[in-house]
């Protein structure tokens, strides 16, 4: 049947658009959605409106509701994520608060009903039937194949971390309070129906989580019903709440979200101190001392307000002339944290380099491209006075699926390589190249370039072709 696309709550539907037809996977079953590209997968997420549209007018900007009255996406979706499924993850050690919350929504706060310890399905199932709570479960895409499979995709098209969260909420009960987040939510309805209001933003493009009095936020200016295979955007900032009617089976949603800290107010804060570092090396005023007791005053005095003003205009004149962007952290944090590629084996390809070892007449692709960062940082063995760029390079094929987005940060490390800036010219062509000659590579010597290249074939980063 053709698909109905609209703006949530505009009460107008779009014409009927054909469905696009999508690539049956052979590995993982039918797949209603199309998997041969970052791209390809996120326009059969929201098929039928197309991308351009999408970014035109939605992102960032206005809620979207997809309605769909298609059986085979529906069944796809519900294969996501299931009720029944807390039973055998349960088996495998699920503990409150970490990997499943239990909470419900009294008078407008949310009650959380957590027990202590591992959490078991029959208990669960106990609260879920007789208290009518909620069950969130955190980061799903850990244990289950296909959201693993989405999500490591968005990642790469977005360049952005992607989460999700399940919501299993019984029949005449609401889990969580009206509330706004700091991310960007794609929410897929998996299981039965759920009632959405949505309310305007007190603070568009929130950074930061905040609950919402009911007395607070007014009428709801779009208000609907979500079924198995629909989709919902809205906006970081959003003020959103949802329950499940009385008289209805349980509805199962997950909220597949990104975007959060990735604006360009954090992008700037990011590069600032990178091309601070590099511009004091030149100029000799922003290496004298601050007036004495500066720090010491209340207000700022206009002398320094003066003088930073200054600053700023000539770190604005000297970005308007260069073309490396030193990001210290985003990157880096990025590339350490996201999920590493889909894999429907056992990995090996991953960490275990294979095919012919790379020589000088050797022809090498890139592969992995998506899940590899290049960039110029300065040395971080040496000390400050001594500093010199290096290049890095980060990847995360090595990357544990079992912590993905689940605040790890000291079993987080991160993989990759280190070169002298010397041979960002060679790396560059390997980026550029959809294959290049060993020989070609503009190194001096040809010990420098086999060894460039058996590094970076160690790292499985580069086949040969």
């Amino acid at each position: 049947m053709p698909k109905k696309a609209k703006p949530a709550g505009s009460g107008k539907e779009e014409g009927p658009v054909p469905c696009k037809q999508m690539k049956v996977e052979a590995a993982g079953g039918p797949s209603a959605l199309n998997f041969d590209s970052p791209s390809s997968l996120f326009e059969s997420l929201i098929s039928p409106i197309k991308t351009e549209t999408f970014f035109k007018e939605f992102w960032e900007q206005k809620p979207l509701l997809i309605q769909r009255d298609d059986p085979a996406l529906a069944t796809y979706y519900g294969s996501l994520f299931k009720l029944t499924d807390l039973k055998s993850l349960c088996s495998r050690g699920m503990y409150y608060g970490r990997d499943v919350n239990v909470c419900r929504c009294v008078n407008g706060k949310k009650k959380v009903l957590n027990k202590d310890g591992k959490a078991h399905f029959l208990q669960l199932r106990k609260d879920f039937d007789q208290k009518r709570a909620t069950i969130q479960f955190h980061q799903p895409q850990r244990f289950k194949d296909e959201l693993w499979r989405i999500q490591e995709k968005l990642e790469c098209y977005f360049g952005s971390l992607v989460g999700s969260n399940v919501y299993i909420t019984p029949a005449g009960s609401q889990g969580l309070p009206p509330h706004y987040d700091d991310v960007e939510v794609f929410i897929l309805q998996l299981e039965g129906e759920k009632h959405w209001r949505l309310y305007h933003p007190t603070v568009p493009l929130a950074r930061e989580y905040s609950v919402e009095a009911e007395e607070r936020i007014g009428r709801p200016v779009h208000e609907f019903m979500l079924k198995p295979g629909d989709l919902l955007y809205f906006p970081r900032g959003t003020i959103h709440q949802a329950d499940t009617p009385a008289g209805l089976a349980h509805s199962t949603h997950v909220t597949i979200s990104t975007y959060q800290n990735n604006s360009w107010g954090d992008f700037l804060l990011d590069t600032i101190s990178g091309l601070v570092f590099d511009t004091a090396k030149e100029d000799v005023e922003l290496r004298t001392g601050i007036p004495r007791q500066l720090l010491l005053q209340v207000e700022s005095t206009t002398v320094a307000t003066r003088r930073l003003s200054g600053f700023l205009r000539t770190l604005a004149d000297r970005l308007e002339g260069t073309k490396e962007l030193l990001s210290s952290d985003m990157k880096k944090d990025f590339i350490m944290h996201r999920l590493p590629p889909y894999s429907a084996g056992d990995g090996a390809e991953l960490s275990t380099p294979g095919g012919k070892l790379p020589r000088l007449d050797s022809v090498v692709r890139l592969q992995f491209k998506d899940h590899i960062v290049l960039t110029v940082l300065p040395d971080q063995d040496q000390s400050d006075e001594a500093q010199e760029k290096m290049v890095y390079i980060y990847h995360s094929l090595k990357n544990s699926r079992e912590t993905h987005m689940m605040g790890n940060e000291e079993e987080t490390e991160f993989h990759g390589l280190r070169f002298p800036l010397s041979h960002l010219d060679a790396l560059k062509q390997i980026w550029n190249s959809p294959a290049i000659s060993v020989k070609d590579l503009k190194l001096t010597t040809d010990e420098e370039k086999e060894s460039l290249v058996l590094s970076l074939w160690t790292e499985c980063l580069i086949q040969v072709v």
